[in-house]
């Protein structure tokens, strides 16, 4: 009776045992899983951060190209006859002016070169970028003044915005970077609204 007792009792134990053990590892493994998959990043959290020579290349023309707009926009104040025109370059000026100031801030992130600020800048050295004035045309543009400067400003600054977008096209399709390409997207939208606006006002002259 004793050996059949003990032995019906040893049994007992053995498989209480072993039901715990099982029931730690399973424990134990579903703690190690998701332990791992918390470790992980998201693919779309890691692709925020990241960078292609788009985006590089995109900030290191763009610099230049706001520059020489805003430095446009800037003689407006006292050259136009327009108060249109007048609005429209202050528009120009206070938006693309932060932009100038975020794209810099990306180049130095990245440690990459950031283009020379203005002014002193060589216009020539840039004038082959789709929009760019040369220094010719920035000269006559400082030298006018009344109808005059209002009807080349507005005819200079819809070239320039035509180049704007077509930069911040490619951008948009190749570009890597979210905020570059956000941006690219907002400068589309806005200059070609600019654009539009000029026109109308050279239709008006």
């Amino acid at each position: 009776m004793r050996t059949t007792r003990t032995l019906i009792r040893r049994a007992c134990l053995t498989a209480v045992a072993v039901s715990a053990a099982l029931t730690l590892t399973a424990c134990g493994g579903d703690s190690d899983d998701s332990g791992s998959a918390a470790s992980k990043p998201s693919a779309s959290a890691a692709s925020v951060g990241t960078h292609n020579k788009q985006d590089v290349s995109f900030a290191q023309g763009m610099i230049p190209h706001h520059q020489q707009a805003v430095e446009m926009a800037e003689l407006a104040a006292g050259r136009a006859s327009a108060a249109e025109v007048k609005d429209l370059a202050a528009r120009i000026e206070k938006a693309q002016g932060p932009e100038i100031e975020t794209m810099t801030g990306w180049l130095k992130t990245w440690d990459e070169s950031v283009p020379e600020a203005m002014p002193g800048m060589d216009h020539s050295a840039h004038s082959g970028m789709a929009g760019m004035m040369d220094s010719a045309d920035m000269d006559k543009l400082k030298k006018s003044s009344g109808k005059d400067f209002d009807s080349m400003f507005l005819t200079m600054m819809v070239e320039h915005h035509e180049g704007a977008v077509e930069m911040a096209t490619t951008e948009k399709a190749k570009g890597e970077y979210q905020a570059a390409t956000a941006m690219a997207g907002d400068i589309i939208t806005t200059q070609n609204a600019e654009i539009s606006e000029m026109k109308k006002l050279l239709g008006a002259n």
